[in-house]
């Protein structure tokens, strides 16, 4: 066997916190390699192709890309940097030889940022890092430095790992610097760090062919594209090939190879063949998952990959039956909700979907509460109506029988005048302090073990309470025996009471009970819920009564009547306030919280079972 390595090719993925600018770095490297044309428009952060990764600005599935530099092919893999699909992050470094740790020059180094970085150093791959946004006032760049150095300590990583480059960048200026006091001129210095000091990849190109599937694109003309590195041998057209699978040592299944594409900017180009070390895209493979290696048919070695992260939090989709169902969507029937949830585990492979004793209800499991209301989102923009419940977190069994619960790290920056409400807060949530630091500017850093259900519906509350300025960030921390029962909600619903139209008069007297969801002429059925009730209990109101009219009151005295403006609730805040025994009715025009039983005498005995 004789190993070689394509110098002709650089395989790298850039890796980050949320929110560090990962994707506008790639945009920057893109437009200065010359992938676009001199007066191409571009749009701001390209490589975020889908609505909802454009308007939070959130990177959700990892994407690929090319350049050239120099005659050197750069692969390039942009990764999501938020916890909840940190599966993607763990799976794509298996196709790289070096990663770019892209640090904030002022936030510097985050939850998310260690448990990335923790990741490369476990592959040994080799670091370069690149501290961005070095144009900003506030920015602290040397502090950054040494920040990063103790995390590389922490993480115990080698001394080559430690002996890292050091590139300082804007990539919203376009420019990049090996150091401080260089001129500020483009992005070459980051182009030629890579080439010095990522290794190119290396293979046996005599021997069989084996490619391991790290990421599924899903087309709806081709259906499922498996996208991997050629780790040895070669890959033709109408090549026939075997698929196997590590984890799966019984699957085996003959296929043959009839679209083979390569990266060439931010297009797929088809190519007939592709050697050792190339990320390429296979279609009309339909079964092809992660993980899986695509084989010579004489020598079926799989390549071993770590599993898959499991799911934490679950929560029920089901078909919507509420007074108003199937006016506002396309979809509402239990065939098409099961469908699609079954064609969304083509692409996401952190996703469960289970079907329950009912048939118009799915079990739907993810890595958290964002994961799910992506999804959730991306279905009512298609045209689906349906009702989904309240999160709830995955319970295990220890071999003793004891309920385990998983548990989360949560990393707090507030004010410090806010530092006593959240701890006292995330108290009574069940979790336990760890440890609080001083960090510059006026902030605090605390850390939190809490259990994952404690931070259900608690961002809302976070931010109202830290008036937007906090930062709360958690990272999955294994499973631990269950803390006890916690209530979620310190306040009851309002219910509406009849079927009907809201009307001003209605509400005038409802909003002294409590905070509204509504306002007048909107349609609102019995077992809605309208609004937040400022007791513990539920209350139930009649919003759609007009006022009795005699000779001397007539209707237009009504318009004197002030009204406080209504709270509307996005979706990440419906699905936080929910309670146990309320659901989300989904529609693509409205959303609106509802009691699972309507009926107000049937839901006061199930109640009054229940206690």
């Amino acid at each position: 066997m004789s190993v070689q390595s394509r110098e002709d090719i650089r395989n790298i993925a850039i890796i980050a916190h949320v929110d560090h600018g990962k994707t506008t770095l790639v945009d920057e490297l893109l437009k200065q390699s010359g992938v676009f044309r001199e007066n191409q428009e571009v749009a701001e952060r390209v490589m975020d192709s889908n609505d909802i990764e454009r308007e939070r600005g959130i990177t959700i599935l990892s994407k690929n890309t090319a350049v050239y530099y120099k005659d050197t092919k750069i692969n390039i893999i942009d990764t999501p940097g938020h916890a909840d699909f940190g599966g993607e992050v763990e799976r794509v470094l298996k196709m790289v030889n070096g990663v770019v740790l892209v640090v904030d020059a002022f936030e510097g180094a985050m939850p998310q940022t260690k448990f990335v970085l923790m990741k490369a150093l476990d592959l040994d791959l080799p670091v370069i890092v690149c501290v961005n946004k070095i144009d900003r006032p506030e920015a602290r760049p040397n502090e950054v430095i040494d920040e990063v150095l103790e995390l590389f300590m922490d993480l115990d990583a080698s001394d080559e790992q430690l002996d890292c480059p050091f590139i300082f960048a804007s990539a919203k200026e376009g420019y990049a610097m090996k150091d401080l006091n260089d001129e500020k001129k483009d992005m070459m210095p980051l182009f030629e760090t890579i080439l010095d000091y990522i290794p190119a990849p290396t293979g046996d190109p005599e021997a069989a062919t084996q490619v391991l599937i790290s990421t599924i694109d899903y087309n709806e003309y081709v259906g499922r594209i498996g996208v991997g590195k050629v780790e040895n041998g070669s890959i033709k057209i109408n090549q026939d090939a075997v698929v196997v699978n590590h984890h799966d040592p019984d699957k085996k299944s003959k296929v043959r190879i009839s679209k083979l594409y390569e990266f060439d900017g931010l297009n797929k180009v088809d190519v007939t063949e592709a050697g050792i070390g190339s990320i390429v895209a296979i279609s009309g493979i339909s079964d092809i998952h992660i993980g899986d290696t695509i084989c010579a048919v004489d020598a079926p070695n799989a390549i071993p990959f770590q599993k898959i992260s499991e799911p934490t939090i679950a929560m029920n989709f089901i078909v919507n039956d509420s007074p108003l169902a199937g006016q506002e969507g396309k979809f509402v029937t239990s065939r098409h909700i099961r469908e699609r949830l079954f064609k969304e585990l083509n692409t996401d492979v952190s996703l469960r979907v289970e079907d329950t004793d009912s048939p118009d209800t799915f079990k739907v499991s993810g890595r958290g509460e964002l994961h799910l209301s992506v999804l959730i989102e991306n279905m009512r923009r298609e045209g689906f109506e349906f009702a989904v419940s309240k999160a709830e977190v995955l319970y295990k069994t220890d071999e003793k029988g004891h309920k385990l619960e998983p548990m989360e790290r949560a990393y707090v920056d507030v004010p410090d005048e806010f530092t006593g409400a959240v701890i006292e807060k995330l108290s009574q949530r069940k979790g336990e302090l760890q440890n609080m630091t001083p960090i510059t500017g006026g902030y605090t850093r605390i850390e939190f073990k809490i259990p994952s259900r404690g931070l259900i519906g608690y961002r809302g509350e976070f931010m109202t309470d830290t008036k937007g300025n906090g930062i709360i960030n958690t990272i999955f921390d294994g499973y631990e025996i269950y803390k006890g029962d916690m209530a979620y909600r310190k306040q009851g619903s309002l219910i509406a009471f009849e079927t009907g139209v809201s009307v001003k008069y209605g509400l005038f007297s409802a909003q002294d009970r409590g905070t509204l969801f509504i306002g007048p002429g909107e349609k609102v059925y019995s077992g809605m819920v309208i609004g937040q009730s400022a007791k513990p209990e539920d209350v139930e109101i009649n919003v759609c009564k007009t006022k009795h009219l005699t000779n001397t009151r007539t209707s237009s005295a009504d318009e004197a009547l002030t009204l406080v403006p209504p709270r509307i609730l996005s979706l990440e805040q419906a699905l936080d306030f929910i309670d146990v025994d309320e659901l989300l009715e989904v529609t693509p025009d409205n959303i609106r919280i509802r009691k699972r039983i309507l009926d107000p005498l049937m839901r006061k005995r199930s109640n009054f079972k229940k206690n």
